[in-house]
């Protein structure tokens, strides 16, 4: 079957290969894994907890409706990432049977209450929709962010992506040179100036207003491993843990797992979009296999 609701996550599986498949977990509809011809393409921790008592550490956690902590007036007393991460999405179903496609939903019903309550008044009323859709060499995952409410509210979104890379030492992220970006490590702002991007210690930076016309690639010992193209994205948060930040974090395993993670992270997270009531607005990501190194300039 190309769509399986097993209790507490929702199975999709290529019709045309049974070994490539994608796992979600209902709570915080957060994709665990991702397959291609047998070959998982996301890390997910050892120790993540799948049973609603914390987000999930890997595969593709939803942040929404604030990124990182923020000070700003109605999201100063919400938690890191918000609770789209932390709430019971309802599974709506099958839309298409090839390629296999399905949705969640989060409202206020749903919503952790606890957190949802510190946005803003606590009141705000709001429709998200997800797609996950799986094909031959393609995830794409969708979303749609609907005002139902009678007043306009603010709100940020990510894909929190963990991809699964063989080492991280021997990996580059490439068409970021000559972008803008914040560096959280540093606390300071510069234009990248490498030719790519490497990894040989923690890594936090937040890219602004990357043309969405460009691919970001995760390149392995000169060979494209992973291919990410945003659609009304157009932030990218390219971060690696490393040793001492995996070692604080206690659902973080093994402490070695540094090595085969890098998370390449499409939001809208620089500011704050508005909706107005009865407005709407969608982004979609696209992670794909194979694929020739491409360099595009700024």
């Amino acid at each position: 079957m190309p769509v399986e609701d097993l209790l507490d996550i929702v199975l999709l599986t290529s019709p045309n290969d049974p070994s490539t498949t994608v796992t979600i977990l209902k709570y915080g509809a957060t994709v665990l894994s991702w397959k291609v011809n047998g070959v998982e393409q996301l890390w997910l921790s050892s120790a993540a907890k799948l049973d609603g008592s914390k987000p999930v550490r890997g595969g593709i956690p939803l942040v929404f409706p604030v990124f990182g902590k923020s000070n700003a007036k109605g999201f100063s007393d919400l938690p890191q990432h918000g609770f789209a991460r932390n709430s019971m999405w309802e599974f709506l179903g099958q839309t298409k049977a090839d390629p296999p496609t399905v949705q969640f939903a989060l409202g206020p019903d749903e919503a952790n209450k606890e957190i949802y309550s510190k946005w803003d008044n606590g009141d705000n009323d709001f429709t998200l929709i997800l797609t996950i859709s799986l094909e031959e060499n393609d995830l794409r995952t969708r979303i749609e962010v609907e005002n139902t409410d009678s007043k306009p509210w603010k709100f940020n979104w990510l894909f929190h992506t963990y991809l699964n890379v063989n080492d991280i030492e021997d990996t580059l992220v490439n068409n970021l040179p000559g972008e803008y970006c914040y560096d959280q490590v540093l606390n300071e702002s510069y234009v990248e100036k490498a030719p790519a991007i490497d990894f040989h210690q923690e890594l936090d930076r937040v890219y602004r207003n990357v043309s969405t016309d460009k691919i970001i690639q995760v390149i392995e010992l000169g060979k494209v491993v992973h291919n990410v193209k945003r659609v009304n994205l157009p932030d990218v948060v390219v971060w690696n843990p490393w040793i001492e930040k995996s070692a604080s974090m206690a659902d973080f395993e093994p402490k070695s797992g540094y090595h085969k993670m890098l998370c390449i992270e499409p939001g809208h997270v620089n500011n704050f979009l508005e909706l107005q009531p009865g407005q709407s607005w969608e982004a979609e990501q696209i992670i794909y296999k194979g694929d020739a190194i491409k360099l595009q300039s700024i």
